[in-house]
């Protein structure tokens, strides 16, 4: 795999985040600020509900909302829902979770671009009487041919030219509902020659006769985002509209709206380079195709890029914070590497996370000269390093380990179970592997070992034991469902392909295994659901948001202890 970039971090950042992670709006706003332009800052956070956040909208977040927090100011949170085909309530208040999960809050109440279709509607009407917008009735096909190119200038649509009275007269009778969809557009008249492809009379208005979540039937015309964006931010008084570098290019039509129109306020539009993270899509469209075509799960799918995914995953919303701090806020596109995020949250868990033991591939251990009946507490601490108190597992006769850790035919240098081997018990003695009881097909299906019972706490005299494995007790401990989650693309670019195919066919099968009848110590039985543990030698689980519950708990592998998939 690729060394870790980022926009701003060395290529070792994974190991580590930059002393000053650089952020160029920092002191364009303290400079705002100091020279009185501004007496407070005012940004917003505008996504379109027609679908889940994924993680490029964390990076927008933590600028926006971390910014207004950083200088003392505000941020709005603002639906663009100027498309109701495509919208729904379902993604309005996912969206809503998952920025609070985020750690930010919006000031004042949502709002939505919707909710200034009225005064929208009526500057689209001034630009029309000041000569500035017209109708046009050239179909989709049509207007892309007069369009032009990027190296042909477009040319006038045959309706550029009507009066302003005809133009008035239609504009009323589409908002009026008298035109199919698609039929005609309200278009800004500005220069079909322009190099900016975005100033040849871009749309302002489409006849959509659909019912909107906000405001039901009352419009069948909406306004288009670049219209509605500016003139939004204009009403709030949003002092620095902050957005990804495909908008650079938008920026003077945004500029051209506000010179044209009476707003209140004239915003800056600033742009930074968007989150591009390997191995991972973060199209709308094709998240949904995932979850539509049965892929995955649903948009919370702990293997999708979506927010809701990665805090069902087990992901701590300060990892995803830093995260986006470590990468840094500037304007040069690039890719970023997965295991910086992975680096993230492992270094987030290491210090929060409780350990515990847990068992995926359970194999019987009858302790042979253990006395029977007795049963030891012994205590364990909950963390090596942080004060979190301790947990307590019962030892007796039977127990339980995973079955990798005995083998019959060890390879040179392995460090586990053996015939005639001895190892310690996590937290307990040392024992010796005697006997392996198979069943009709071979199988081994109990181990019968011995232990040394003056080894609790102290090494055996004499000898040196190098392996150390984790073990459950067989009475007491939990029976559970563990999940191991891992990159849902097998590639870095899962929009390249060999072939020329799809993104699906860089799916990874191997993304999801799902293991039944394992066995977790006794204090994972009450684990609530987003309760994040290490398991000792595994890696680091979250008890599931939906499935798991208190004695029938389900657990997500976050991660992994170490980079898996490092060259």
């Amino acid at each position: 795999m690729s060394k870790p970039t980022a926009d701003n971090a060395p290529n070792a950042a994974a190991k580590g985040a930059p002393a000053v992670p650089v952020n160029f709006l920092r002191p364009i706003v303290q400079a705002d600020l100091d020279a009185g332009k501004h007496q407070s800052i005012v940004t917003r956070f505008p996504p379109e509900p027609n679908g889940y956040l994924h993680i490029g909208h964390a990076k927008s977040i933590c600028v926006n909302f971390g910014l207004a927090k950083e200088f003392g100011g505000v941020c709005h949170l603002r639906f663009d829902d100027t498309n109701p085909a495509k919208e729904d309530q379902e993604y309005i208040d996912s969206i809503q979770r998952d920025v609070k999960w985020l750690g930010f809050d919006w000031a004042g109440q949502v709002r939505y671009a919707s909710d200034y279709f009225e005064q929208l509607h009526d500057w689209a009407v001034d630009l029309i009487k000041s000569g500035n917008a017209y109708v046009c009735d050239l179909t989709p096909e049509q207007a892309k041919e007069y369009r032009g190119s990027l190296t042909e200038p477009g040319k006038n649509s045959p309706f550029r030219e009507r009066s302003v009275e005809e133009n008035l007269d239609l504009f009323a009778r589409m908002k009026a509902g008298e035109f199919k969809d698609g039929e005609r557009v309200l278009r800004a008249k500005i220069d079909m020659a322009s190099p900016n492809m975005n100033l040849r009379d871009p749309i302002m208005y489409r006849i959509r006769h659909a019912h909107h979540h906000q405001t039901g039937d009352k419009w069948c015309i909406y306004p288009n985002y670049d219209f509605t964006h500016g003139q939004s931010d204009a009403i709030e008084g949003i002092t620095h509209s902050i957005c990804t570098l495909e908008f650079e290019s938008h920026r003077p039509l945004y500029e051209w709206f506000l010179d044209k129109l009476p707003v209140p306020a004239h915003p800056r539009q600033y742009e930074f380079s968007r989150l591009n993270l390997n191995y991972t899509i973060t199209s709308k469209r094709k998240l949904k195709q995932l979850v539509d075509e049965g892929h995955v799960e649903a948009w919370d799918d702990p293997r999708m890029s979506t927010l809701s995914g990665y805090r069902r995953r087990g992901y701590t919303p300060a990892s995803i914070r830093n995260f986006c701090e470590m990468i840094g806020t500037n304007r040069s596109d690039g890719v970023v590497d997965m295991s910086m995020l992975e680096f993230s949250i492992r270094d987030d868990l290491d210090r929060t996370a409780p350990r515990a033991m847990c068992v995926l591939r359970p194999l019987k251990v009858v302790i042979s000269n253990y006395p029977e009946g007795q049963v030891e507490q012994l205590e364990l601490p909950r963390h090596p390093k942080e004060d979190m108190g301790v947990r307590v597992l019962p030892f007796a006769r039977e127990l339980y380990i995973d079955r990798d850790d005995f083998m019959e035919e060890p390879p040179k240098g392995y460090k586990r179970l053996e015939p005639a081997g001895e190892v310690r018990l996590r937290g307990s003695y040392v024992i010796r592997a005697d006997e392996a009881i198979k069943d009709a097909d071979g199988n081994i299906v109990e181990l019968r070992c011995s232990y040394d019972p003056d080894t609790l706490g102290k090494n055996p005299e004499g000898r040196k034991v190098k392996g150390v494995i984790h073990w459950v007790p067989a009475e007491g401990s939990v029976e559970c469902e563990v999940r191991l989650y891992d990159r849902l693309f097998r590639s870095a670019n899962p929009e390249k392909t060999e072939d020329g195919g799809s993104f699906l066919d860089n799916i990874n099968p191997d993304s999801l295994q799902v293991l039944s009848g394992c066995r977790a110590e006794p204090s994972l039985g009450q684990a609530q659901a987003e309760d994040r543990f290490q398991f000792e030698r595994e890696g680091y689980f979250c008890a599931d948001l939906k499935d798991s519950q208190p004695g029938r708990p389900v657990f997500n592998r976050t991660v992994t202890l170490r980079d898996s998939w490092g060259s």
